[in-house]
């Protein structure tokens, strides 16, 4: 699932350096299973041109790479997507998109580093991807929301099932999304924030 598809942005993406008005940054994974939505929800909230490493996918991967849901995605994210968004003019957001591969998921040591926060993107339809990923979230004890990606075949849930199904702990948030609307990742982003400060101030670990 690329971006071709998304929102666009109100004006040119800016291709230069930080907004001057900027004191903050943060830097946020996107994770998920293989298709998921990752690189879409990046290009579609960045306000700069995204940077992807994309290839095109080939028969090796046949067999290997689950792409159940995705039959028709003739590419797929290799190490990883970036991009940024400004939240506020003081807080910027640099965004890193997983490859979802379980193939490719010995990168993600190397982007979970330094990380404030994550972005789970979930597929109703491989509900049980979810589970490792969380997993590995929780080992390194990075905070994390939930975010479940609507697809149009794919069936929808009452969020309490979901949360429930994936046996997700009550404090962690958990939304509906569109990735290829530019609103509703930056929605996601913002209750991730909201979250993370939360945590900051309680002091609680995620």
């Amino acid at each position: 699932m690329d971006f071709n598809g998304s929102d666009p942005l109100p004006g040119p993406r800016t291709e230069d350096q930080l907004p001057h008005t900027a004191q903050a940054a943060a830097k946020i994974v996107i994770v998920g299973g293989f298709g998921v939505g990752k690189t879409t929800m990046v290009g579609s909230v960045s306000e700069i041109r995204p940077l992807t490493t994309e290839e095109t996918m080939t028969q090796a991967g046949i067999g290997i790479d689950d792409n159940y849901g995705s039959e028709t995605k003739t590419a797929t994210t290799v190490a990883m997507d970036f991009g940024r968004i400004s939240i506020t003019e003081q807080l910027v957001l640099y965004l890193f998109g997983t490859p979802g591969q379980q193939r490719f998921w010995f990168l993600w040591n190397g982007l979970f580093e330094g990380a404030l926060g994550a972005v789970v993107l979930v597929d109703t339809r491989r509900l049980e991807v979810s589970f490792d990923v969380m997993g590995r979230l929780e080992e390194r004890g990075v905070p994390f929301v939930v975010a479940v990606n609507s697809f149009p075949d794919a069936p929808r849930y009452p969020i309490a099932e979901l949360r429930q199904a994936l046996d997700l702990a009550e404090n962690i948030p958990m939304v509906d999304c569109d990735v290829r609307r530019r609103a509703s990742s930056r929605d996601v982003l913002l209750t991730l924030v909201r979250f993370l400060h939360s945590l900051a101030l309680t002091g609680s670990p995620s």
